[in-house]
């Protein structure tokens, strides 16, 4: 059982969720990096947050955490085009499923490796 309460959602988007008392786990950016450390799908905005969600999965479950623990999600986006934020908004949300932790979606001009387009990072609450 989650530790976690979404508030909401109210007009399509969670505004805030409550944490019970327990442990938090904030995690890194995850970024769309295979286990050899390559950028995957240079280009591609849904594929690479498709990736990021698993390696954001992969330090959730590292922390005893799972993605039903998420209370924030933080969408970074290094495109000009508001349209490719929300491709990968998109594939954050599929990724969560009927689980909807609060976010943000934000579009910056630059990432951290080179042909990066997408990074994740997740605050999460698991019981103490």
């Amino acid at each position: 059982m989650s530790s976690v309460q979404i508030n909401g959602p109210r007009d399509g988007h969670t505004r805030s969720a409550t944490v019970s008392p327990g442990s938090l786990v904030f995690t890194a950016g995850a970024a769309p990096i295979d286990a050899d450390g390559a950028t995957v799908a240079p280009g591609n905005v849904r594929e690479q947050a498709v990736q990021c969600m698993k390696n954001l999965e992969a330090a959730l479950i590292e922390s005893g955490a799972t993605l039903r623990d998420v209370a924030k999600v933080t969408v970074f986006v290094a495109e000009h085009l508001q349209a490719d934020l929300v491709v990968a908004w998109d594939a954050v949300t599929e990724a969560f499923g009927d689980h909807r932790p609060a976010g943000s979606l934000l579009g910056v001009s630059v990432l951290a490796y080179d042909d990066q387009l997408v990074e994740i990072e997740a605050v999460a609450a698991i019981r103490g």
